[in-house]
């Protein structure tokens, strides 16, 4: 077993770490201003070289962009290095290159004298090579890559931030992970962003290259000349192969580096790092490399080429591609059946895969509408959704389905539309960065800007500018920004659709919560009195009316006494709503005293007593001029009783009360029913209109 490598303890330690950048940065600069002796130098250029290739290989074994996140700062603090370096090694060529080519190092002797076989001239052309391929090649083409990642990163991150947030609201993930892949999403950008700007700084490296190269030739002649009395020919022989390796000792580090800032700002992230992405995709399909060994092999038969080198290439790639068939056939083999073998290629059968869930609650929003959803540029409404939730939840009793929010193309850019398990329920547009005024009904004066209705309740409202919000509710308009519109017609939705959110899943959480706190209340109502259904039925029949299901241990004792008697929803919604009686006025009649309600006529309901009679309890049977009389002039004595500034009340007896309340329902959503036993003794009651006075 190979033991770890253990650091020195005071490397090890934070402080040590942190004094690595300023240090690195002082001895920068130090190296600009101080003189160095050649033997310095060495050690700085041989550094230099380890680094670029330190950098290169670990560019090569990245994952992906984000893990090498500090690489723009490796790249500027390198290419200061290699600056630095120049100044320092420019100094001692021109103060000793007149005592031989030795005289600012072995590093730069070694490069001047092995790699250019002391040539100057073909130093010269090395050197310019070396800088146009990386000036004009590889340096212009990470930058192009890095501006455009840039660029898409960018474009992309309100997409992303509304993925994670709506995955957050689904409960896909948790907190602490939305919260690392929103930092994710947003070092990418930066990341990308950085590279962009670093990438100036090679170019810049490489024109800052040539320019001392030739600063240095051109001084180290005169130099000579000048002040060493030396021959023209040994001055330019001496300061050229200095100058030229001084350049190629700082140009081949700059190129490595590159090379590394190619690679990590053009590879695509996967699972793979960049070596074992060119073998498993250039080197994994065998037709590839027979046809290549082909092409190859027939070239080496031509006259004149050099057909040992030719031959030898594709026998190599033959040989290649007859491994890869085998090793097929190796994989394949053990899978393969006789029937399988002979049976034809079919498209793959249908799945349980293929059928995608229903959202139950879906939110989809025009593409101008995406700024709501990102946090980064100041929009709430994600947060505004999670509190509409939790208020539902403790206004309500149980906890509503997360909303799935995605966009919509198909939408206009600044439309939304809320469905319910897949159906479009309520629509509407909403203006970033304008506001809805709302006209309550008592306003002073009128507004400039599109009208329209408020999509939650259908008052009159107008589209205005920023500048006009003081304006607007001066003359007595409710002002509301975009994200507020939304939210507030999505709670209004959710409220009015409570009752078909409240599926099987829900009412046995409701169960599981309430047998946390108390075990023996339900231990013996489902399934042993009454089915999950019948109790989800009840439940519904509740909400679809407006009543709250929070007293869910007096919904369940009351089931629990009268389940014995009958089974029938209705019947056990009429005893449930007899047992919530204080809490159904409470909610309609927040604040004490006597209860103003509406009241049905003494004919009127002797007559629909008889029809209930008749028809049963459904009230099928009620003739259809008389249920058109009793919607007129309850919408008719509803009106009034808004105009006294009373809730839409409407007190019958307890016979009556279900046939009423379904049959109005639908046509006056907003007047509740209730019926006398319904009523505590508490309270006094007010009757203020009376509905078929006049029939």
């Amino acid at each position: 077993m190979m033991q770890a490598l253990k650091l020195p303890a005071w490397f090890a330690a934070p402080g040590a770490r942190a004094l690595a950048a300023p240090a690195l940065i002082i001895m920068m600069l130090a190296m600009m201003v101080l003189p160095l002796p050649a033997f310095i130098l060495d050690l700085f250029f041989s550094f230099n070289i380890a680094l670029s290739i330190i950098v290169l290989l670990t560019s090569l074994y990245t994952v992906k962009p984000l893990d090498f996140m500090a690489f723009p700062t490796v790249l500027l603090v390198s290419t200061m290095l290699r600056l630095s370096l120049n100044v320092a090694s420019t100094r001692v060529v021109l103060t000793e290159g007149h005592t031989g080519p030795d005289a600012a190092g072995k590093v730069i002797e070694a490069f001047g004298h092995f790699l250019i076989g002391g040539n100057y001239a073909v130093g010269i052309v090395v050197f310019a090579i070396l800088t146009i391929i990386n000036f004009t090649v590889v340096t212009k083409g990470a930058g192009r890559i890095a501006e455009v990642g840039a660029r898409f990163a960018l474009d992309a991150m309100p997409g992303k931030q509304m993925a994670i947030d709506a995955d957050l609201n689904a409960g896909l993930i948790g907190e602490s992970d939305a919260r690392l892949r929103r930092t994710e999403v947003s070092q990418e950008a930066e990341f990308y962003g950085a590279m962009d700007g670093a990438s100036k700084y090679v170019r810049g490296d490489a024109v800052a290259g040539i320019i001392v190269t030739v600063v240095n030739i051109i001084g180290g002649l005169l130099v000579g000349i000048l002040q060493h009395d030396m021959a023209i020919a040994e001055a330019l022989k001496n300061y050229t192969l200095l100058a030229i390796g001084d350049g190629l000792v700082a140009q081949i580090p700059s190129l490595i580096i590159s090379v590394a800032a190619g690679i990590v700002v053009s590879r695509v992230a996967s699972e793979e790092d960049i070596g074992e992405q060119l073998i498993g995709q250039l080197f994994a399909k065998p037709q590839v490399l027979s046809i290549t060994g082909a092409i190859i092999g027939a070239m080496g038969l031509i006259p004149g080429m050099p057909h040992f080198a030719f031959l030898i290439l594709a026998a190599a790639l033959g040989g290649g591609a007859w491994v890869l068939k085998q090793k097929a056939k190796q994989v394949e083999a053990p899978a393969a059946t006789p029937a399988a073998a002979a049976a034809p290629v079919e498209m793959e059968e249908a799945t349980w895969q293929d059928i995608m869930p229903v959202d139950t609650l879906g939110l989809e929003v025009g593409y101008r509408l995406i700024p709501l959803m990102d946090m980064a540029q100041g929009g709430e409404l994600l947060r505004r959704i999670k509190g509409i939730r939790k208020k539902f939840a403790q206004d309500v009793g149980f906890l509503a389905p997360p909303v799935h929010i995605r966009d919509n193309l198909e939408l206009k850019p600044s439309a939304y539309r809320i469905t319910l398990k897949g159906v479009d329920v309520g629509s509407g547009e909403a203006h970033v960065g304008q506001f809805l005024a709302i006209n309550p009904g008592m306003v002073s004066g009128t507004l400039p800007g599109p009208i329209t209705t408020d999509p939650a309740f259908g008052l009159p409202a107008t589209w205005v500018d920023a500048s006009l919000r003081d304006q607007a509710q001066s003359l007595g308009y409710t002002v509301v920004d975009a994200g507020t519109v939304l939210a507030t017609h999505l709670n209004h939705l959710i409220n009015t659709h409570a009752a078909e959110l409240l599926g099987r899943q829900e009412v046995q959480q409701l169960l599981d919560h309430l047998t946390k706190e108390s075990p023996k209340l339900t231990e013996d109502l489902v399934p042993k009195q009454i089915s999950l259904s019948t109790l989800q039925k009840v439940l519904q029949n509740l909400l679809a009316e407006g009543v709250h299901i929070r007293d869910m241990r007096t919904i369940v004792e009351t089931l629990s006494d009268v389940a014995a008697t009958t089974q029938d929803p209705h019947e056990l919604t009429v005893a449930v709503r007899i047992a919530l009686g204080r809490a159904i006025v409470q909610q309609i009649f927040p604040n004490g005293g006597e209860i103003a309600v509406m009241t049905l006529d003494n004919r009127l309901e002797r007559v629909l007593m008889q029809a209930l009679q008749a028809s049963g309890p459904d009230g099928a049977g009620i003739e259809p001029g008389l249920a058109d009389t009793i919607a007129t002039q309850a919408a008719a004595a509803l009106r009034q009783q808004e105009m006294l500034g009373y809730p839409p009340v409407l007190l019958v007896p307890g016979a009556l009360r279900p046939l009423l309340s379904r049959f109005l329902r639908r046509s006056l959503p907003q007047l509740k029913v209730l019926s006398h036993a319904e009523l505590p003794d508490s309270r006094t009651i007010k009757v203020t209109t009376l509905v078929g006075g006049q029939a």
